[in-house]
Parts: C-alpha cells; sequence; structure tokens
C-alpha cells in the first residue's frame, strides 16, 4: 500500500530492481491480478511475500453480516496460503452502528477467532491481531493496544494467533514495549511493521501515515524492543498517504528503502 500507484507487476519489478527481498500484499489489487496470477508473479521474481492484509472486521452483530465476514476471513487465509505467506493481519473492525458496546465487540472477536484459528492452522496460516490507534476504536478497530491484543491472542495457541506490532499505533502507548515482550515471550509478535507519525493528521485521518523520518517516532527504539524479544522475521513499511500516493512510485519506494536504512537499521 506504500506504492499502491504500482501495478502488481510494476511492484516487483522496482522490488527487484532496488534489492527488496519481500513485498507485504494486499487483498484487492492481488485480487484484481488474480491470486494465482500474483502467486506466480513474485514466486517467478523471487520475492517473498511477508503478509497478507487484511482480514477482520468481526465485530458484526446482524447474523447475516457475521457469517458474510466470517467467509471472507476464510477466503483471505485461502489468499495468503496461496500467495506463500504464513500471515494474515486482521483489523478488527468498529463498533456496530448504534452500538456503544465496546466490550461485546471485543468478545464477538474473541468468538470468530475461535472458528478462524484453527482454519488457518489447516493452512498453514498465522492469524495476527493488529491493535490501531484509538481514533480508529469506533468505526475500523476495537482492539487500540497490544494489551488488548494479546488479551484476545492469548486465549488461542500462538501458532493460531498473535499480533502486529505497528509503530504508528503504538507508539504514545507508555505499556507497548512491556508489552511487546509480553508477545515476543509468548511467539506472538507475528509482524513487525513501521509508519511515522506527523502532523496535522489530514481530513478522515485515515491515509495520515508519515514517511520515515519525517515525524515522531524512534523507529530505531521500537526495532530494538522487538528485536529484544526475540523477533527476527521481516520489517515492513506499510504508508497511507495521499501525497506519497501522488508521486512516481518507483521514486517513492526507493525513498522508503534510503529511509529504512537511515532511520531503523
Amino acid at each position: 500500500m506504500t506504492v499502491k500507484q504500482l501495478s502488481v507487476p510494476e511492484l516487483a519489478d522496482a522490488c527487484l530492481e532496488l534489492g527488496v527481498p519481500g513485498v507485504g500484499l494486499w487483498r484487492e489489487p492481488v485480487q484484481s491480478y488474480g491470486v494465482e496470477a500474483t502467486a506466480k508473479l513474485v514466486r517467478e521474481a523471487g520475492l517473498a511475500v511477508t503478509t497478507l492484509c487484511r482480514g477482520g472486521f468481526l465485530t458484526a452483530t446482524d447474523p447475516a453480516e457475521r457469517a458474510a465476514a466470517l467467509a471472507d476471513n476464510r477466503r483471505a487465509v485461502e489468499e495468503a496460503a496461496a500467495l506463500g505467506t504464513d500471515v494474515l493481519v486482521l483489523v478488527s473492525g468498529g463498533l456496530p452502528a448504534g452500538s456503544r458496546d465496546l466490550h461485546g465487540a471485543r468478545e464477538r472477536i474473541a468468538d470468530a477467532l475461535a472458528e478462524l484459528g484453527p482454519y488457518a492452522e489447516q493452512h498453514g496460516v498465522r492469524l495476527a491481531i493488529e491493535p490501531l490507534h484509538p481514533m480508529f476504536a469506533a468505526d475500523r478497530c476495537v482492539v487500540s493496544t497490544l494489551t488488548q491484543a494479546l488479551d484476545l491472542a492469548e486465549r488461542f495457541p500462538a501458532h493460531q494467533v498473535g499480533v502486529t506490532v505497528d509503530t504508528y499505533h503504538i507508539w504514545w502507548d507508555d505499556q507497548a514495549p512491556a508489552q511487546i515482550a509480553r508477545a515476543g515471550a509468548g511467539g506472538r509478535i507475528h509482524t513487525f511493521q513501521l509508519a511515522d507519525w506527523t502532523t496535522p493528521l489530514p481530513a478522515g485521518v485515515l491515509n495520515g501515515r508519515g514517511q520515515i523520518g519525517d515525524g515522531s517516532i524512534d523507529m530505531r527504539e521500537w526495532r530494538g524492543y522487538v528485536e529484544a524479544a526475540g523477533y527476527t522475521g521481516p520489517i515492513e513499511v506499510e504508508l497511507f498517504n495521499d501525497a506519497l500516493w501522488a508521486r512516481d512510485g518507483r521514486e517513492v519506494l526507493a525513498e522508503t528503502a534510503e529511509r529504512f536504512l537511515t532511520h531503523a537499521v
């Protein structure tokens, strides 16, 4: 999504040109290009698919909506397996329309994980609950902290359900370093993502993720936390940013790689 202006083939070519070894894919462009076609493309390019994003949105109370969400998440698991990644990132979902029941919404996520965790395991895929900044709790994700994410994940085996550590969403939380250690001790850090916090936030706030080095987050500090917790997997950069999307995608990818080396290594 950092360079969503690039097609899947253009993304693969740009990664090869820059020596980027892996790519985190999103379902919409993969579905548009074709799951099997994407799998073949990245395989032949020698690219690792680090994660597939996203499943989730599991908080509906309407039975039909809930059944549809579960079916879509099972498809997402199948897509992840087809692409060769063992991690499906989950954005859990916000409050249903008219609801103020955060606790009930989180319990519905747990109920859904009880069904989806074993299904994912059958396909060699792990589910990674991503806590989102509290500003998204109403409409996008009622799981706002690593503590909340781990409280859900730890109801299930670590090889079924873990967490996503994303600097953009947790950098403000002084409990997050201890929770990263907790996640690492349980083998539940399934992916690690970087994005910077810049202000002012744009209207709608969703596309406010800053380029690495432009904002308030010490990337090396957070990388140190996850590595101290035992994480040795891929590090992704995930930027939702209209200004970046308006630029040449190869230029943005090259800049992002340079920023990663400058600020996170």
